[in-house]
């Protein structure tokens, strides 16, 4: 079960997700779901297409069992090692 302590030691993808600040304003409000995970990025399908977020500087909202609120910056770890050192 997701929750905001342990958010960060859970796969991502999959997860629907909304982009409440971001460095880019044209990010802001878009919905998708997070089909990619890259150290830097995640990837959203937004109308069947996807687009590419930058981790850094964007504040996401994660649709798990509870909504969570996710800074990006503290997601920039290739997607394995976050998994893994995030227990730590």
């Amino acid at each position: 079960m997701r929750t905001k302590k342990n958010v960060y030691k859970h796969e991502l993808i999959g997860l629907p997700a909304e982009i409440l600040s971001a460095t880019d304003p044209g990010c802001v409000g878009v919905k998708g779901l997070i089909v990619d995970e890259t150290k830097n990025t995640i990837v959203l399908e937004v109308n069947n297409a996807q687009k590419i977020i930058p981790k850094k500087g964007t504040r996401f909202r994660l649709s798990a069992q509870e909504d969570i609120e996710v800074n990006g910056s503290r997601l920039i770890f290739r997607p394995e090692d976050r998994t893994k050192k995030a227990g730590r």
